[in-house]
Formats: C-alpha cells, sequence, structure tokens
C-alpha cells in the first residue's frame, strides 16, 4: 500500500501501465488486481479512516521507494507506460546482477516504479 495525493489518477495510471483493474474504486482506497490477483492497494494521503493517515503530507513522497514489478511482457508494459506519459528514468536496460531486463519510471507521485522481465 503506498499514499498518494490523487487516488482515481493514481488507479488510472497504474492501470493503464499495469494491465491492472480496479477491485474498489474511490477517491480514498483503490485495490488494482491483474488476473484477479491483489498487486498494489492506494490509499490518499491525507485519509485517515480507522488507522491514521498513511504518510506525512508535510514530506515529499516517493523518496526511497522502489515499487517492484515483474512482468511476463516487458515491451508491451513499456509502450504502455509510454502511452500514459509515465515519467522514463531509465530506459529499458539489462541488469546484469538480477540477469533481467528492466524499466524505470516515475508514477504520478513521484515513486520510483521499476517493471523487470521475469
Amino acid at each position: 500500500m503506498i499514499a498518494v495525493r490523487d487516488v482515481e489518477k493514481s488507479s488510472a495510471w497504474y492501470g493503464e501501465v499495469l494491465g491492472a483493474a480496479s477491485g474498489h474504486g474511490g477517491p480514498e482506497y483503490e485495490r488494482l488486481l491483474v488476473d484477479g490477483v491483489l498487486i498494489l492497494q492506494l490509499h490518499r494521503l491525507d485519509v485517515g479512516h480507522h488507522h491514521g493517515t498513511i504518510g506525512d503530507p508535510e514530506q515529499v513522497l516517493g523518496n526511497g521507494v522502489a515499487l517492484w514489478f515483474a512482468t511476463d511482457d516487458l515491451e508491451p508494459a513499456a509502450a504502455r507506460a509510454r502511452a500514459a506519459g509515465a515519467t522514463i528514468q531509465t530506459d529499458i536496460h539489462h541488469n546484469p546482477n538480477a540477469g533481467h531486463d528492466e524499466l524505470w519510471l516515475r508514477d504520478l507521485d513521484d515513486y520510483l516504479v521499476v517493471l523487470a522481465s521475469r
């Protein structure tokens, strides 16, 4: 689960980039699913619900966090990311340490999102 400024915009962005579907919907909380499997939860930054807020609205979001998603189809995922207007931090490249290809992006709240081949 990550804290975001706009759940509905972030849901649409992640849905497009990851090929995910809404499992909840709404302006305060979202569950994103791929093939019926929960892959990410989004929570509005300034809403506490029963547990208090997830993050501090006065702090920069995304600093020091990498959201890592493995995919069998990196090229189509990269095309979806580009179509969504994603900020590409590091284009598709081979990671010799992990032995796979990766694409590094920034989401709407500046979280680092890594799409990696399996």
